[in-house]
């Protein structure tokens, strides 16, 4: 597998300061970059953009409900002509400051809550894909890698939609390829050793084992790495070696 490093970054607001932008961005392939709807502000949006493009960093959109103080991890109930909007709204404000430093957005991927209901129902999947197809086709779509890709690929061509397939180096799974909720406490996987490991598996064998040890075969365009978890920047630098 030609496997990416993607990490959630940009998430900083105002004086508050989330991540270690400056120390992960050398490391990784793809920043997925907070628009302002559950992290971000105008002007750690530029400075994002600006930093990306230093270091030859992929750009993607990453959008969410609007929900600061829930850091977009509680579901909220959209029509999906707000979902399509939001999305739409969030696209458009990233690719801005893409447009005045030179660069552009190469994908989307849904935040947190936003992301998993995207995996759950097909019409906030639709809604997604239709925002992205009208304002370019150009622009993938990052989704969870798992059994279903073939059938959210052929959804995602009707659109003109190219996607990416994504994996977490630092979730649990539970058998079915879905993640372990963030509810329980095994949900992220703090050892660095065992990051590394679950790495080389997929990397060389092309699967990773779930939470109760069963083996997931997961087609995998990039890997992801939570910038908010507290060994992020270890993480990275296992991951980059482990990937060479």
């Amino acid at each position: 597998m030609n496997l990416r490093l993607n990490c959630d970054m940009g998430e900083s607001f105002g004086i508050w300061k989330m991540g270690y932008d400056e120390e992960i961005m050398p490391y990784i392939d793809m920043a997925n970059l907070a628009c302002g709807f559950h992290a971000s502000d105008a002007v750690t949006m530029n400075k994002s953009v600006i930093l990306a493009k230093k270091y030859n960093v992929l750009i993607g959109a990453h959008p969410a409900y609007q929900d600061l103080v829930g850091f977009g991890r509680r579901s909220i109930r959209c029509s999906l002509e707000e979902i399509k909007s939001i999305v739409l709204y969030q696209i458009g404000a990233l690719q801005g400051f893409c447009k005045a430093h030179g660069t552009s957005i190469s994908y989307v991927k849904p935040h947190g809550a936003l992301y998993n209901d995207m995996m759950k129902d097909e019409n906030i999947f639709k809604a997604v894909l239709s925002a992205i197809s009208s304002f370019d086709k150009n622009i993938k779509l990052m989704i969870l890698s798992g059994p279903k890709n073939e059938i959210y690929h052929h959804t995602a061509l009707f659109y003109g939609i190219n996607l990416l397939y994504e994996v977490f180096a630092d979730r649990n799974y539970n058998e079915d390829g879905t993640l372990v909720s963030r509810m329980n406490e095994n949900a992220v996987i703090k050892d660095e050793l065992e990051v590394a490991q679950r790495v080389t598996t997929l990397k060389d064998k092309g699967y990773i084992l779930s939470v109760n040890s069963q083996r997931l075969f997961l087609e995998a365009d990039s890997l992801c790495i939570h910038g908010d978890n507290e060994k992020a920047f270890e993480f990275i630098k296992l991951l980059r070696k482990a990937l060479l």
